[in-house]
């Protein structure tokens, strides 16, 4: 029987990740959403499998099969249309990604290459144009998986044992997902073992059914649907995920699902029982609308829009590609070679990892920029080594950098990286090496009486480290101080605030914590280098190098913003470094120095990229930036 109940559910749960993912402030837990998901999809895997295991005739092969037909052609389809696109639109670098992403999306283990390269949260994801597909992966990984040993254990045991053993099995892998969330949350979000107890939560929904009178149903179901609403109101992006709270919308979809209340009018009514239909087409198609909007930096209105086109795309792919009936009777051998969706897979996944070999030689069609972006590179080690959020890495377990005669340290936020890593080269040439300490969007924040959370704690443990290391001698300390103080509303407004303003505490506590940071390392070490301002772009590079081709303009040389607007923006930070007396030991290093003339800040300069987005050097301009250190150190 059709259950009205869990397809209405299905649009609770998609309606929350569109609005979260278009604009978080609107619903702050929305990608609790997902989780919902998982319970539903474990509801109807346990309830195809375990109604096969009663009349003794499940299939595996039919299994798969059904899975293959109903989520690949879709998938596949998208994935064709953001290749033809990321022709047009992407550079070299970004396609040569974008190929990677369709490959590991098709291949169902892009959760692991998400994983590995950032977390969900981070603002880089908003550029990952394949990023939702990760939750695709967990559950394909649960199907391959969940049958298997399923039909293993029904050779050793009863059906009664067994359904047993899967509520057993929920409550164990709840406790290690509290261990790896408390461990690990960007594993525990990614990965399949921290995620199987919603969907085990699910098949105990089948497997238990609580039978309740009309009356109850309409008090289970609200209660459900109130824990996952409340879900979405309540958590945020700074809540350990998915842990203890993510019992709320797990919990709401289990009663919603038990209620077996088909007549609600919250889950039954016909706007939300067509979007739970298309709900997985418009999943599919929402995210890439939500990066074309941050990747093109569109007005807001076009949130209105995205949403809309998503809305019809999902329609659309429901109506004339999921509802494809393609051929299920197939043995192993020829579901592999004439299954039409896996074939589907064969094709594109060829070509991806073909323009992915080529470093992505195909976008734009400009072989200029693709020398250019085989340069716009960030540190190797920027996911490993770099920290921040909720989880963030101990002193004790920084990076090193190839020398083991470790005398150096790079500390403060995100804009140290790849200096770290570029000081390291140079470095090692003179027998060398380097500590890489670095929290992102992390302010000056040692002493602070008001709260920065993590970066706070995490500042204290790193400066003590640095103090009780005697080894290390040599420190160079970097901010995005003018962000730090202002905000990235600059861009806009260029014209500062004073600092001593009477309302402006966070800001006097900003330079009062720098202070005591360079105090307090320059008192123990022996030579403290400052790094002054970086030029910030207002726009990523590869949007310049892209707008510039388009137009027609040079891409050998663009511009990132004039030396005018560097020195306005940066005033106040510029001002306090020189008009502030500093310990003998502090010297200053100017980055600017590197990509700026008297008039303009290179973004590109005979062909070289400075920045691997906006704000942040490539790992060619931290080159620059670290030879400057190190040629300071030989004068000392």
């Amino acid at each position: 029987m059709f259950r009205t109940d869990i397809n209405g559910l299905r649009a609770i749960a998609v309606i929350a990740v569109v609005i979260f993912h278009f604009q978080p402030a609107w619903l702050k837990g929305g990608f609790a959403g997902v989780d919902v998901f998982f319970v539903i999809s474990g509801f109807l895997m346990t309830k195809i499998i375990f109604s096969s295991f009663e009349q003794d005739k499940f299939s595996i092969l039919k299994f798969y099969l059904a899975r293959i037909n109903r989520i690949i052609p879709a998938l596949v389809f998208l994935c064709a249309v953001l290749m033809l696109l990321g022709m047009l639109f992407l550079m070299p670098n970004e396609y040569a990604e974008l190929s990677k992403h369709v490959v590991s999306s098709l291949g169902f283990f892009s959760n692991f290459v998400y994983w590995s390269e950032s977390g969900y949260f981070e603002s880089s994801s908003n550029e990952k144009w394949l990023l939702h597909t990760w939750s695709l992966s967990v559950e394909w990984q649960f199907y391959l998986i969940y049958p298997l040993v399923l039909v293993f254990l029904r050779k050793l045991m009863s059906l009664n044992t067994l359904k047993v053993l899967i509520l057993i099995g929920a409550v164990a892998s709840f406790g290690l997902c509290i261990f790896i969330t408390l461990k690990s949350p960007s594993v525990s979000y990614f990965l399949l073992p921290a995620r199987v107890w919603e969907m085990l939560i699910g098949g105990i929904a089948y497997l238990y059914p609580i039978h309740f009178l009309e009356k109850s149903k309409k008090l289970i179901q609200p209660l459900g649907l109130l824990l996952i609403v409340g879900s979405y109101l309540f958590i945020s992006e700074t809540t350990p995920w998915p842990g203890y709270f993510a019992l709320f919308p797990v919990i709401g979809a289990f009663l919603v699902i038990q209620s077996q209340y088909n007549n609600s009018i919250v889950t039954g009514n016909p706007i939300f029982q067509k979007l739970g239909a298309w709900s997985y087409s418009i999943y599919l198609w929402h995210w890439p609308f939500v990066v074309a909007i941050n990747y093109f930096a569109l007005p807001m209105y076009w949130i209105a829009i995205g949403i809309s086109l998503s809305l019809l795309l999902g329609f659309l792919s429901y109506q004339f590609i999921e509802k494809i009936n393609f051929k299920n009777s197939f043995s192993f051998k020829n579901m592999i070679f004439k299954c039409k969706p896996i074939l589907m897979i064969y094709l594109l996944g060829i070509i991806s990892v073909l323009f992915y070999k080529t470093e992505g030689a195909y976008a734009l069609s400009a072989e200029k920029l693709l020398s250019i972006s085989r340069n716009i590179a960030s540190s190797p080690y920027r996911d490993k080594c770099h920290t921040g959020g909720s989880s963030y890495l101990k002193p004790e377990h920084a990076c090193t950098y190839f020398n083991d005669n470790i005398t150096w340290a790079v500390f403060g936020d995100s804009h140290t990286v790849e200096i770290s890593y570029a000081l390291g080269k140079e470095l090692d040439k003179i027998g060398e090496g380097v500590k890489h300490l670095s929290f992102s969007g992390c302010p000056p924040s040692f002493g602070q009486t008001i709260s920065y959370g993590n970066c706070t704690q995490w500042t204290a443990e790193a400066i003590d480290a640095l103090v009780q290391d005697e080894k290390i001698q040599n420190i160079v300390v970097g901010y995005r101080l003018t962000s730090a103080l202002f905000g990235e509303q600059l861009f806009h407004y260029p014209d500062l605030p004073p600092i001593n303003s009477s309302d402006d505490l966070k800001r006097q506590s900003v330079i009062s914590s720098l202070n005591w940071i360079i105090k307090e390392l320059s008192s123990k070490k022996k030579n403290i280098f400052i790094l002054k301002p970086i030029p910030e772009l207002g726009a990523p590079i590869n949007k310049l190098l892209r707008d510039n081709h388009l137009n027609g303009n040079s891409v050998v040389d663009v511009v990132g913003t004039s030396r005018e607007y560097f020195l306005k923006r940066n005033k106040f930070v510029l001002d306090y470094f020189d008009n502030t007396d500093f310990a003998s030991n502090v010297k200053f290093i100017d980055p600017s120095t590197v990509n700026c003339d008297n008039n303009t800040c290179w973004a590109v300069s005979g062909g070289i990229p400075f920045y691997f987005d906006d704000d942040h050097l490539s790992i060619i301009g931290a080159l620059s930036v670290a030879q400057q250190i190190v040629d300071e150190y030989k004068d000392i």
